[in-house]
């Protein structure tokens, strides 16, 4: 229970911090920050975003890599037209290690949670690149009950990008790709996900 705790707090934390910023630290990110030109020039930007969607993770850990797919969600909260925060919370719903784990097609879960600052290029445009980096904790629960691989956490992060598909005001659609570093077993992992879903901006 305390490591739930630990992984909403991480979470958490960073947003409510940054909400907690000198007062003025959002001015001109609100909806007279626009631009005066371009197809969403008269909507504003939001200062807040909060994306949900599919998602594909690749997860190097056991010596040959597996997959496991879920959901993402992702709470920004933007100061200006390109700085913001981020926190991130990616949950492996479904997963299993193949055949060349002892014993072989264990089952698998995978959570992670962390936070971190966000670049964004919010112009006047239908898409709006951005980049982020995020740290936090990753937790892999396997079907094994007993051994290496029962319940395991460990430090993590994941670095990467992608892009807002402007559909509305207050509606987006995103692509994300992201590099995630582990340290499980005193050893280093690389693994990667690949995120798709829906924005709500507001």
């Amino acid at each position: 229970m305390r490591k739930i705790h630990v992984l909403i707090a991480i979470l958490i934390f960073p947003l409510t911090a940054a909400a907690q910023g000198p007062a003025g630290a959002g001015a001109g990110s609100g909806p007279k920050a626009s631009g005066s030109s371009g197809p969403f020039a008269d909507t504003g930007l939001s200062d807040w975003q909060l994306a949900v969607g599919y998602q594909y993770y690749r997860v190097n850990m056991t010596g040959t890599p597996f997959n496991t797919h879920g959901a993402n969600m992702t709470l920004t909260r933007y100061f200006g037209r390109w700085f913001g925060v981020d926190g991130q919370l990616g949950i492996g719903f479904h997963g299993n290690t193949g055949s060349t784990t002892v014993p072989p097609n264990l089952g698998v879960h995978s959570l992670f949670a962390g936070g971190g600052p966000r670049l964004a290029y919010r112009g006047n445009g239908r898409v709006q690149p951005w980049v982020h980096l995020v740290v936090g904790l990753e937790d892999f629960r396997f079907t094994q009950t007993a051994g290496v691989l029962g319940s395991n956490q460990a430090l993590a992060g994941a670095a990467g990008g992608g892009a807002d598909f402007l559909l509305s005001r207050h509606f987006s659609v995103r692509v994300e790709a992201d590099a995630l570093g582990t340290r499980f077993f005193s050893m280093s992992q690389r693994h990667f996900q690949v995120v798709s879903g829906f924005v709500l901006n507001f």
